[in-house]
């Protein structure tokens, strides 16, 4: 970063210097992700009955913002400099840009997942260096064209090209921390089918208060009152349900509630007690 932000001033290269002040907000993301990391795994106690998993949620979110200020700040800069472009040196832009792209194609396998999966947290710190890595790509490309045709406004276009790169990042991050703070339900998982499949099972009755959420990254939680026939094993119910839920749709936090259908009661008669006829003595009977 120290680098860059030399190299960006001797060369008056924007590109360069909105590469290193990602870096800073990469050097930070990466402290910010780990120490969340090892935050999250202590266990649960007192009044945080979930433990501290949230906390990468929160680091995300953290990212999420720092890529969105960083990212507007650059398209400022960006557009000042595409109106009055200033001299830039191709040669040491395209020097310190290689040597980025080889840096952050390292980084990146670091962070890539080993089975496929990364949290949220992680994800931020990923697409940290993803959207550095692209960085330096564009500015390579842009001391490229400077140095072929001496265009100064391609290093303030690279610089648009990065700040696109951070703002769609930053979307997405603070898109899906949203929905675990919102307690959407997660990402591939529809409430509704997740219902009707409850539903569908032999001697449920009715299916309701179902509630889908997303405690932190990779632990999604369910909660519903289930209504089975009258008669029926309600804890029989629950096992099979809970083992549907998790063979099917991969939720292993679960609480059912789970009730009779209320028996059918006969239908209430009144009797009107007769009237003996006044003839009769006048006595009443029933």
């Amino acid at each position: 970063m120290v680098a860059e932000v030399t190299a960006g001033i001797l060369a008056s290269s924007l590109a360069l210097l909105s590469d290193a002040a990602h870096m800073l907000t990469d050097a930070a993301a990466l402290a910010l992700s780990l120490a969340a990391a090892r935050i999250a795994i202590r266990p649960a106690h007192g009044a945080m009955t979930y433990g501290l998993g949230r906390v990468e949620i929160l680091s995300a979110q953290a990212n999420g913002i720092t890529l969105l200020v960083l990212g507007l700040l650059i398209v400022y800069d960006a557009i000042v400099r595409l109106v009055s472009p200033p001299h830039v040196k191709g040669g040491v832009v395209l020097v310190v840009a290689l040597v980025g792209i080889a840096v952050n194609l390292a980084a990146a396998r670091i962070l890539s997942p080993r089975d496929g999966t990364r949290t949220l947290n992680v994800e931020g710190s990923y697409r940290h260096i993803l959207t550095d890595l692209y960085g330096f790509i564009a500015t390579a490309v842009a001391a490229v064209v400077i140095l072929a045709t001496g265009f100064s406004r391609a290093d303030p276009i690279a610089s648009l090209v990065i700040a696109g790169l951070m703002l769609h990042a930053s979307y997405g991050l603070l898109k899906e921390s949203g929905r675990v703070f919102m307690e959407a339900a997660p990402s591939g998982l529809d409430p509704e089918q997740i219902g009707r499949a409850l539903a569908a099972q032999p001697g449920v009755v009715e299916v309701h208060d179902l509630h889908v959420w997303e405690v932190t990254s990779g632990f999604p939680a369910l909660s519903a009152h289930v209504v089975v026939k009258a008669g029926d094993d309600c804890h029989a119910h629950r096992r099979s349900l809970q083992r549907l839920l998790e063979d099917r749709f991969g939720v292993r936090h679960t609480t059912l509630q789970v009730d009779h259908d209320a028996a059918p009661q006969a239908p209430l008669q009144i009797e009107v007690p007769a009237v003996d006829s006044p003839h009769e003595g006048g006595q009443t009977g029933a």
